[in-house]
């Protein structure tokens, strides 16, 4: 049921009601920031389509066929031929399509084609998931709006993203676009507590660190965070400190590291959540404002040492590497020049 869902109301009600009318669109774009739920719904919604035991027009969660819907033998990353072809759920009428490497290929998008013009095998609709659906390369991009042109009255497509702007105009005018915001930090607390037995203290830095995404709060590592977060907030004590230019150049050095690649833009993150609460501090904020409550006094010494322009300056210088990050850009040579910029 959608109600065992964190958040959106607005597009709980939304497929309530195309539910309820027995008008569920052949092509549906679920687009949001990354992370607030949108497969889930997604998946909520083919069982809904294909529940034995449905509680109104919304799915009983308990049956077999809402069992199966749920469980996915994901490939390896490795494995090239499986991402080619719709990758299948234990119920044979809901399939999934996955980018590898960054693209969803046309030869994905072929199989969904022939698949989608089958009668459902065992429900009453077949339900195809476009995870990352901006992925999508040109070629796979033209062969989807055959899909969408000509659409099996039994087939419905999914497509999921967090850039819509980044499909084609022909292809998100052939769909109805259901829009999905940041879930409130106050939700994913209470669901944390409620769902996965998370101490109060740790399910509401979880939930604030989210940033409105739930998927993210599941996944973080307190731990892992907390010990990060000690190495940016010397990085930004370096900062506010006279200038060093031999420590920024070892703060650089470890943002950047090779061997741990994959944190880079987290940490990039952690700086930004950090620097804006010493922002916040500066400017005499609310505790409740803080993120980093926990480490407020350490973070109020360095409000009291930094001039109030500055945070914003660094902010700024923040958001552009990370805007260059989509392109490949030397890692090392970017987190030195962003360091002693901000140092200036």
């Amino acid at each position: 049921m959608f109600s065992r869902l964190v958040g959106n109301q607005r597009a709980q009600e939304a497929l309530r009601r195309m539910l309820a009318n027995g008008r569920v669109p052949g092509a549906l774009l679920f687009a949001g920031a990354d992370g607030v739920g949108k497969k889930l719904f997604a998946l909520e919604l083919a069982k809904a389509l294909n529940c034995r035991s449905p509680v109104g027009v919304e799915a009983c969660g308990h049956c077999p066929v809402c069992e199966r819907i749920g469980k996915f033998a994901y490939p390896a990353a490795d494995v090239r031929d499986a991402y080619e072809k719709v990758i299948w759920s234990d119920f044979g009428d809901v399939g999934l399509l996955l980018p590898r490497n960054r693209l969803i290929v046309v030869h994905a998008v072929r199989d969904l084609e022939r698949e989608s013009n089958f009668r459902p095998f065992e429900g009453r609709a077949r339900v195809f998931i476009v995870e990352e659906a901006d992925r999508l390369n040109e070629a796979a991009s033209n062969a989807l709006l055959k899909t969408l042109e000509e659409p099996h009255p039994a087939s419905h497509l999914i497509l999921v993203t967090s850039r819509p702007a980044s499909l084609l105009p022909t292809i998100r005018s052939r769909c109805q676009t259901v829009r999905f915001a940041p879930v409130a930090a106050a939700e994913i607390e209470q669901y944390l507590v409620r769902e996965h037995r998370r101490s109060g203290e740790e399910a509401r830095l979880a939930a604030l660190l989210s940033r409105g995404r739930i998927a993210h709060a599941l996944e973080l590592n307190l731990d892992k965070y907390r010990s990060e977060r000690d190495s940016m907030l010397e990085t930004l004590e370096a900062l506010v400190a006279p200038a060093d230019r031999m420590r920024l150049l070892r703060a650089a050095e470890d943002l950047s590291d090779a061997k741990r690649k994959d944190d880079f833009e987290p940490r990039l993150e952690m700086l930004e959540t950090l620097i804006h609460d010493v922002w916040l501090l500066a400017q005499k904020a609310p505790a409740a404002a803080l993120v980093n409550e926990d480490v407020r006094e350490r973070l109020a010494r360095l409000g009291e040492r930094v001039e109030s322009r500055r945070p914003a300056r660094w902010l700024a210088r923040i958001a552009e590497l990370r805007a260059q990050l989509a392109v490949n850009i030397n890692r090392r040579v970017a987190a030195d020049a962003l360091l002693l910029s901000m140092a200036e």
